[in-house]
Formats: structure tokens, C-alpha cells, sequence
């Protein structure tokens, strides 16, 4: 198991790192490895050229630490955002990264999802009291019981699909087979609830996987055409779909998305090599556990093309820290959600024991060293994203990462963490924290 940690992030790894030894029984940028700031454009104000300077140099220092890849957006409501991506050397041969690149966005997707739910919502076609079972009738068991809030907020008490053994092998690429949104819920309900509708919190992606499915069902159009004309188009995200891996059991055909064509500007992913990976997972678990994908120097794979189908509506989002930026600028602001709709999504439950975090409906509220702030993380094989916004809006943040356990290694989570501390505190304009002397050595 990790350490603890106050980042969300690494809770949720955490989490995937149990669930892999159960189952496998024009930017600011810089991408070569010097450590200089990049140049300043003549709006660049004093206090952004010194916010550049120590961000570059943590960006380089989460990189020599171990990340493979770094991509840093600040905006701070006043000018220019601050742009940064750094990487390491040995992934230039695959994709010289640019703070611009695409980026698989992970459980972000949540937020989009949960905003599409809300504007049916605003528009009656669904109700937060309905019963799911209304929706997808046989689906779940005791879908009587379980509301759209509830899974909304992770109060349904379904197990997480990717906790099943068959789905995790998908997951991790070992495995091929195309999942169906609907072969993903039948999946976590072979498994007993966790509790009883409504008593507690845990996060699932079941739950949005469902959600997904009864948007369809209530719009007659696909998730990811849900997505493309209420948000993606509106706002004008050029880079922003949602890959929808296996299209079976969708009401409509329409993709906006498909690995099948490889985009040329989406940035790699990586993770340990299954020797480097044993030392992080916990003691115990059998031989075997990896992620697949091509060898990569520094004990790395490759899994930028692993298989995307368990993914969807729970994670299935690619984008870019720009078009991110407008969206969370958009939905704060309520361009996107009526004001009770934006008020309930901003409705929070406590999460786990001793964290200070809260989860709304798709949002989670987070605690940082300079203030809380409006958001979502992300992971899946190969990528890490964090993006957060103030409670209007007006200021957002966004810290890629290209690997999930490659931050597992203590100086590597540290660097990183000290670099997402840093761009948050940029962002809300306080000074930024003194990294530990661990992230600088």
C-alpha cells in the first residue's frame, strides 16, 4: 500500500494499487530537460515571471524525480496563464510534449457527465429522486432504492467495477475484451452492495457508468453526442471527446471519439515495468501484476493504446488543460446549469474517515494548503490530471501528470504533490509553499 497522503489522488491510487493485487492474483512550454524558465511574453507581469520561475523548476524537479511527463496551466483571473510542460528525455522519442497536447482525463469525466444529468434535470426529463431502476429496469439490483443523487454523490453503496478481476485485466491491458457500459454494471453487481443505499459514501465508478446509461435512455442520444452538442460544441473545445471504446448497448452509433485513429497530439502515458511495479504494490500479490504495453527505457511500458473500454462514462474524457480551463470556468460561472442546478451539484457529503474533502454531485470540494477550492481528479493507465477552479470560476488550474505509480516512489509523489500545491496556490494569487527537501534532490 502507498503512504498516506492528503491528495486525492494518491487516495484513489491507493485504492487501484489494492484493487490490482486483489485482481491480479500557443503555450509557455519547454520539453527537453534544462531547467531555465521558459520566456516571458511582453503581458507577463512580475508576479506571474516569478510564479513561472519556481513552477518551471518544480515541473523539472517532479520530472527528475521520476514523472515522465509534467503539463502545468495556471490562470490566475488577471493575464496570460503560466503554461508549462517538461518532460522527461527518454520519452521524447515517442511525443515531444507541449502544454497544449492532449491528455486522458480520468475521472474528470465525472464532472461532464454529471453536468449533462443536471441539465435534464433543469429540463425535467429526469428527476434526482428517481429511482434508478426506473431508468434501467433489471439492471441493478434494488434499483428501487438507489436514487440518481446517490450516484451522483457515491452514496449507492454499489462495488466499483473496477475492483472486479475480469474488469481489472481490461483495465490494465492484459486483457482485450471490449466492454459494454451495460457488461460493466453487471460486473460490480455480481459483487455484494458495499451498504445500504444512502448511509455512506464510496466512491464507484459504477456509479457514473449507470448515470451514463440513463442519460441515454432519458435523451435518445448517445453520451457521447450528449456531450459533444451540450458542452464540447457551446464552449468551442476543438480537443475535448469522450472515447466511447466499445459503442455497443449505446441508443445511437455516434462517436465523438475512437482510438481506432491515434491523435497525433495526445501525450503518452506510462507506467512501471512489471519488475518496477512489484516493489509498489503490497506484499502478497501474486506474480504477473503489470500493465501492458511496449517496453520503454528507465523500467517503463508504454500505455498510452490500453484498452479503453472499462473506462466511458466514468473516465473516458480526453482533453486539454485549455479546453478544461473554459469548461470548469463555464460550469462555475453557471453558464452551463441553472442556479438550483449549480447549487446542487455544489451540495456535499462527507467523504472517508479523516479526509476534509467533499464530494457534491460529479465535484469535489478540496482542501489545499492556500485555500478550498472546486474540482476533480483523474487517473487512468498511464495518466494522472488534477483540475481545479475557485468557487466563480474566474480561476483554474489544471497539473497533468503522465503516469499513475510512477508516482507510488515516495521522492516521486513528494515532487509531485509540491508541484500541484504550488500551481493551486498560484492560482488563488497566495505564496507558494517551500517545496520538501525531498522534491529537490
Amino acid at each position: 500500500m502507498t503512504r498516506p497522503t492528503s491528495s486525492p489522488r494518491h487516495r484513489r491510487q491507493a485504492g487501484l494499487t489494492l484493487a490490482l493485487a486483489a485482481a491480479l492474483t500557443g503555450t509557455l512550454a519547454a520539453c527537453a530537460s534544462a531547467t531555465a524558465a521558459p520566456p516571458a511574453s511582453p503581458e507577463t507581469r512580475p508576479a506571474q515571471l516569478a510564479q513561472l520561475s519556481l513552477l518551471s523548476q518544480l515541473s523539472q524537479q517532479d520530472v527528475e524525480a521520476g514523472a515522465p511527463g509534467v503539463i502545468v496551466r495556471v490562470d490566475d483571473g488577471s493575464g496570460r496563464p503560466v503554461e508549462i510542460a517538461r518532460q522527461a528525455p527518454w520519452t521524447r522519442a515517442d511525443h515531444v510534449l507541449a502544454a497544449g497536447d492532449a491528455f486522458r482525463m480520468g475521472s474528470n469525466t465525472k464532472t461532464m457527465v454529471a453536468t449533462v444529468v443536471l441539465q435534464l434535470v433543469a429540463e425535467q426529463r429526469l428527476q434526482l429522486t428517481d429511482p434508478v431502476g426506473k431508468w434501467l429496469p433489471g439492471l441493478i439490483p434494488n434499483g428501487a432504492a438507489i436514487t440518481l443523487q446517490m450516484l451522483l454523490n457515491h452514496t449507492s453503496g454499489l462495488f466499483n467495477y473496477a475492483n472486479d478481476p475480469e474488469v481489472l485485466q481490461a483495465f490494465t491491458g492484459q486483457d482485450t475484451r471490449q466492454w459494454t457500459p451495460a457488461e460493466l454494471v453487471a460486473a460490480a453487481v455480481r459483487h455484494d452492495p458495499l451498504f445500504a443505499p444512502g448511509t455512506r459514501y464510496s466512491y464507484s465508478n459504477t456509479n457514473y457508468v449507470a448515470l451514463g446509461l440513463v442519460a441515454e435512455k432519458a435523451s435518445g442520444r448517445s453520451l457521447a453526442d450528449l456531450i459533444q452538442q451540450r458542452i464540447a460544441g457551446p464552449l468551442h473545445l476543438a480537443n475535448t471527446y469522450l472515447v466511447a471504446g466499445s459503442v455497443a448497448g449505446s441508443v445511437a452509433g455516434s462517436v465523438a471519439g475512437s482510438d481506432e485513429a491515434k491523435h497525433p497530439a495526445l501525450a503518452h502515458g506510462y507506467e512501471p515495468d512489471a519488475a518496477h511495479l512489484a516493489p509498489l504494490l503490497p506484499p502478497g500479490t501474486p506474480a504477473g501484476a503489470a500493465f501492458a504495453g511496449p517496453a520503454r527505457p528507465d523500467g517503463h511500458v508504454d500505455t498510452t493504446w490500453v484498452n479503453p473500454s472499462t473506462e466511458w462514462a466514468a473516465g473516458g474524457m480526453v482533453s486539454t488543460a485549455q479546453d478544461w480551463a473554459r469548461f470548469d470556468a463555464a460550469l462555475m460561472s453557471g453558464k452551463l446549469l441553472p442556479p438550483a442546478q449549480l447549487q446542487q451539484m455544489r451540495t456535499t457529503v462527507a467523504e472517508e474517515s479523516g479526509n476534509p474533502n467533499r464530494y457534491g454531485l460529479g465535484l469535489e470540494q478540496v482542501v489545499t494548503p492556500c485555500g478550498t477550492v472546486w474540482g476533480h481528479v483523474g487517473q487512468v493507465p498511464g495518466y494522472s490530471s488534477e483540475d481545479y477552479t475557485d468557487s466563480t470560476g474566474h480561476r483554474t488550474v489544471s497539473v497533468f501528470t503522465a503516469t499513475i505509480f510512477g508516482l507510488a516512489e515516495p521522492k516521486a509523489g513528494a515532487a509531485d504533490q509540491a508541484l500541484v500545491n504550488a500551481a493551486v496556490c498560484a492560482m488563488l494569487d497566495k505564496p507558494i509553499p517551500a517545496a520538501p527537501s525531498s522534491a529537490a534532490r
